[in-house]
């Protein structure tokens, strides 16, 4: 692991399989992770409540709550990075995590160096919006306001709730001056790894933050898919 990233990060481990829990507590920590361990869903979220943790490895079938219950309860106050850990491989199953929360899908079986590589994306991310001062930009009545230090947006003073993942999307393609991005730029950049075309996580970030934006109230711009090239946040319908 790179050194530069964050010292000795803190990750918490729920996850109820006692030959996989055992395994990525070993290999985390021989990563030079500082490593917590839980094997109940209740135990897991009162963990990640009181403790100072970089990034928490959930599982989502917990005995006590599920990983995906325990990830609703963690968001109403917490902001720290999820990764998501399932056997279960639907879309509707994916699609549920970031709906509630996650930053990340990693589909079991996987191997600890594809682990290792979120986990450092994430960190990196953390690491970069740490240097920036806590900055609300001020904005007109009926317009968009990021929050950078909540990794939020509000309009008229009413928080749309986004994830870290789904702002540092929408930050990017605010900072892009109606430029279209393309999806191997937006993954590479925002999500911190290469593009796959069977990688549905940027799309479903980007669905979550339409529809947040729209509960809000906030039409003025959107996130439009251009068709074989990327997307954009512009004026105007999809298209």
């Amino acid at each position: 692991m790179n050194p530069a990233v964050i010292r000795n990060p803190n990750i918490l481990a729920i996850e109820d399989d006692p030959v996989l829990g055992a395994y990525l507590y070993e290999q985390l920590e021989r990563s030079g992770f500082l490593v917590t361990w839980c094997r109940n869903g209740r135990e897991g979220l009162d963990q990640a409540r009181q403790g100072q943790f970089d990034v928490v490895l959930m599982d989502i079938l917990l005995p006590g709550m599920t990983g995906l219950d325990a990830l609703v309860q963690l968001r109403e106050g917490s902001s720290t990075p999820v990764i998501m850990m399932s056997a279960l491989g639907a879309e509707a199953d994916r699609i549920t995590g970031f709906e509630r929360g996650a930053d990340d899908y990693l589909p079991k079986p996987f191997s600890m160096a594809e682990l290792r590589v979120r986990i450092e994306a994430i960190l990196r991310r953390v690491d970069l919006e740490r240097r920036h001062l806590p900055v609300a930009a001020k904005a007109a009545g009926g317009e968009l306001v990021f929050i950078e230090d909540a990794c939020d947006v509000s309009r008229d003073g009413q928080r749309a709730g986004l994830t870290p993942s789904e702002y540092r999307v929408l930050d990017t393609l605010h900072r892009s001056n109606e430029e279209v991005l393309s999806k191997a730029f937006l993954y590479q950049h925002v999500l911190q790894r290469g593009y796959s075309r069977h990688d549905r996580s940027l799309d479903m970030h980007v669905s979550q933050i339409r529809r947040k934006l729209k509960a809000i109230g906030y039409l003025e711009r959107q996130i439009r898919t251009v068709w074989g090239q990327g997307y954009v946040l512009s004026a105007g319908e999809d298209s």
